[in-house]
């Protein structure tokens, strides 16, 4: 299959490439000891991201200093051999691999952000628990809601979203909400899976041109057996038993149904100008948030006119609005900031570690010897452990030969293994935070049999339903 012509970034990334493999093939530095000293800057700054829980030290920290001690130790390495060019090459490939996903982050942060401050997901919440259902209707609800939401806001946001609807109808029932958080995390990872807006993975795979928007769609049986089946499973030990009604309604604020729909309204130019310009998907997201902000313009100029002085000299909206008018720069400011910059430090670290020949002799040894399915399931089971986008981006890296059906089995395995441990992606992560005192590593570790059940399943789908995939070269 040929790869399409997607972006002027894209071409430039695929003319880079050659390069920087080049470069790696001048000189050989894996056995070297410059070598062994970046993959030990790596490692040092990979288990301080591990232990962040128990240091408190944000994973952005140690990473950004590690990018910066790689490309030193690399330069190092290159100069010596007069390869200073190719080096400068690759690291610009990096940046611009970097610049074209934070850009694409944070628009889309921004709307959300957006729409929390509006109470856009507090309505969805209130309507939910008012809807009176069981909580085993409920089990299957935001489940099913967070496998829906996640290909178009993101795995994360689906999953926060939900797990604060568990945390609002659950009570005291701990059951309930360790089978909801599991549920939710299997959920949003596997609705992920299947768009190319679910997880920083498919976006990068997206970007990279390994699919098009519309391929991604021939993973959504196997994604959503990836959930069904653990689903169904821990269904069985939820109550039918209703929760407590809710104490008040939930207020939609002013101008949250309209910036619902420019972000509904931006995913779409996205990817209608990815599709028939061939414009990079984060030109089409950022078009999107200059609506967003002019749109806050106007929004904060009717609340400011609004807003009425009381005699203490404090303003406050009329209708029991909020005190401050609508700031765009608000939702900026709140953007996962520790989240965007340690993506920067983890793509200029897995490329350093490129440059010097580790990916080259990793593809041999992986998909050389192992094969590429046997690879791609692997990786699925190792990015619970390790994040999925360092493995992603290492495999985009490396970009070994391989059918467009082994594409999209690396795309649904790196997507949905992550849900085998509460660490072992984005969404489990958040809702260790949210679910503290109820849901833990434990607890999903209790239940990991059965993910692992609908991992294998997916797996088997995949290669059922989408099997002549498997049979066009790359």
């Amino acid at each position: 299959m040929k790869l399409p012509r997607l972006a002027l970034s894209t071409l430039l990334l695929s003319g880079l490439a050659p390069l920087a493999r080049a470069a790696e093939g001048a000189a050989d530095y894996t056995a070297s000891p410059l070598g062994f000293a970046v993959l030990a800057i790596f490692a040092l700054a990979y288990a301080l991201v591990f232990l962040e829980e128990k240091l408190h030290l944000r994973k952005s920290k140690p990473m950004l200093v590690a990018a910066g001690l790689v490309w030193i130790v690399v330069m190092l390495a290159y100069s010596r051999d007069g390869l200073e060019a190719q080096a400068n090459m690759i690291l610009r490939h990096n940046l611009l691999e970097f610049a074209e996903l934070f850009l694409f982050l944070l628009a889309a942060m921004s709307y959300v952000n957006a729409m929390v401050e509006r109470n856009v997901f507090g309505v969805l919440r209130g309507k939910l628990i008012a809807a009176r259902l069981s909580l085993r209707q409920l089990f299957w609800v935001t489940g099913g809601m967070a496998f829906m939401l996640s290909p178009i806001a993101d795995n994360l946001t689906a999953a926060l979203v939900m797990g604060m609807v568990v945390m609002a109808l659950a009570g005291n029932n701990r059951a309930f909400v360790v089978a909801g958080f599991v549920n939710i995390v299997v959920a949003a990872n596997a609705g992920g899976a299947f768009s190319p807006f679910g997880d920083i993975t498919t976006l990068m795979i997206w970007q990279k041109g390994k699919a098009t928007f519309t391929e991604f769609f021939d993973l959504f049986i196997p994604s959503l057996l990836n959930w069904l089946v653990p689903a169904a499973i821990m269904a069985l030990t939820v109550p039918k038993t209703h929760p407590p009604a809710a104490e008040k309604a939930e207020r939609l604020k002013l101008g949250g149904g309209v910036i619902a729909a420019l972000f509904l309204f931006t995913i779409a130019t996205t990817i209608l100008l990815h599709q028939l310009l061939h414009l990079p998907a984060c030109v089409g997201m950022m078009f999107g948030l200059g609506l967003l902000k002019l749109y806050g313009y106007v929004l904060h100029l009717k609340e400011k006119r609004a807003m009425t002085p009381e005699p203490a000299g404090n303003a406050v909206l009329e209708l029991g609005g909020p005190a401050k008018p609508f700031d765009i720069f608000d939702s900026l400011r709140d953007l996962e900031w520790d989240t965007l910059l340690f993506f920067y430090g983890i793509i200029l670290c897995i490329g350093g570690i490129g440059a010097l020949g580790y990916l080259h002799l990793l593809s041999a040894q992986l998909y050389g010897g192992f094969g590429a399915t046997n690879a791609n399931i692997a990786l699925g089971v190792l990015s619970a452990m390790l994040d999925n986008i360092p493995l992603t981006f290492a495999v985009l890296s490396m970009d070994p030969a391989m059918s467009h059906g082994e594409w999209l089995l690396l795309t649904l395995t790196v997507g949905t293994g992550g849900s085998l441990l509460a660490i072992g992606s984005a969404a489990g992560v958040a809702l260790l935070g949210v679910g503290k005192g109820h849901y833990s590593f434990m607890s999903h570790l209790k239940w990991s049999w059965a993910i692992l059940l609908g991992y294998i399943v997916s797996i088997y789908a995949h290669f059922l339903v989408n099997g002549a995939l498997f049979a066009v070269a790359e």
